[in-house]
């Protein structure tokens, strides 16, 4: 007999992101937001059919295939290493979750802007992730979409 709890836990996620633009709160589907009640909204990033939001607490993933919805949640207590790497008009943010499996999320044609919002998000979820409290600044100005290079 196969114990699926155990199974279920280590269920890879094998989809690549590859997010191109952020999205505004108010234009996130209502499907989306039945996934983040209660919680805060850092950011969202889109792809061209699919969603990546961060909270407070944890990372949505929304793979949209067609008729076929796939949602990941990904509790930030459940991530064991982030990292980030950033390259000339792009970066990649690489979780390494408690399961042993690695989740990759790719983030092209990026702004100074962009990089600047990717690298204060990288910065809160550190702090999560480590269960520290993120500076409340960097939370506020995410919360509120409040960061730009020009100020």
């Amino acid at each position: 007999m196969i114990n699926t709890r155990f199974s279920a836990k280590f269920n890879k996620i094998t989809r690549f992101f590859n997010f191109s633009g952020v999205v505004d709160k108010s234009d996130l589907p209502a499907y989306v937001r039945q996934y983040i009640k209660k919680e805060q909204i850092l950011t969202i990033y889109k792809t061209s059919r699919d969603y990546g939001v961060f909270t407070d607490k944890k990372i949505v993933l929304f793979d949209n295939k067609g008729k076929t919805k796939q949602i990941y949640t990904i509790p930030y207590k459940s991530i064991s290493n982030p990292s980030i790497c950033f390259n000339e008009d792009s970066a990649e943010l690489n979780l390494l979750l408690d399961s042993g499996f690695p989740v990759s999320l790719k983030f092209v044609n990026m702004t100074g802007n962009d990089k600047l919002r990717l690298r204060v998000l990288y910065i809160c979820m550190d702090k999560l992730v480590n269960n520290q409290e993120p500076v409340a600044e960097d939370m506020k100005n995410l919360i509120t979409d409040n960061l730009r290079l020009d100020k």
